[in-house]
């Protein structure tokens, strides 16, 4: 009945853009009542967190490698999340992930509830 759905991926070079964006649907699934975030995995390495944000938007977590560059952001009257993804570099490259969680208490994959099926995004150099 929960359904996330990531669009946006594909490829770009090395100081370029792109804007992932996960629709939500499903009778059973409140958008405005989840947090979501966005995680990524790059071959060969484990699914890390990426970006997350609370129900109304009003606080915003970034991963490190990616703060001053990625942009998350949601709007509740179109059960979309957004990732605004700016000056994307090499090691960007990886499958990206949107998650839904309804009580927050840490961004790990273990604490989410809902997961979409991923897009791909590479940055070639």
């Amino acid at each position: 009945q929960v359904q996330l759905v990531e669009s946006g991926g594909g490829l770009v070079q090395a100081g370029g853009s792109l804007r992932l964006s996960c629709a939500a649907s499903g009778h059973t699934f409140s958008f405005s009542s989840y947090s979501m975030g966005w995680f990524r995995q790059a071959p060969g390495k484990e699914r890390e967190f990426v970006a997350g944000i609370t129900q109304s938007g009003g606080s915003t977590w970034y991963a490190d490698s990616v703060k001053g560059r990625f942009t998350i952001s949601r709007d509740n009257a179109k059960n979309t999340v957004y990732l605004q993804m700016n000056s994307l570099k090499p090691e960007d490259t990886a499958v990206y992930y949107c998650a839904a969680v309804r009580i927050l208490t840490t961004w790990t994959t273990r604490n989410m509830d809902y997961w979409g099926q991923g897009t791909q995004v590479t940055v070639s150099s």
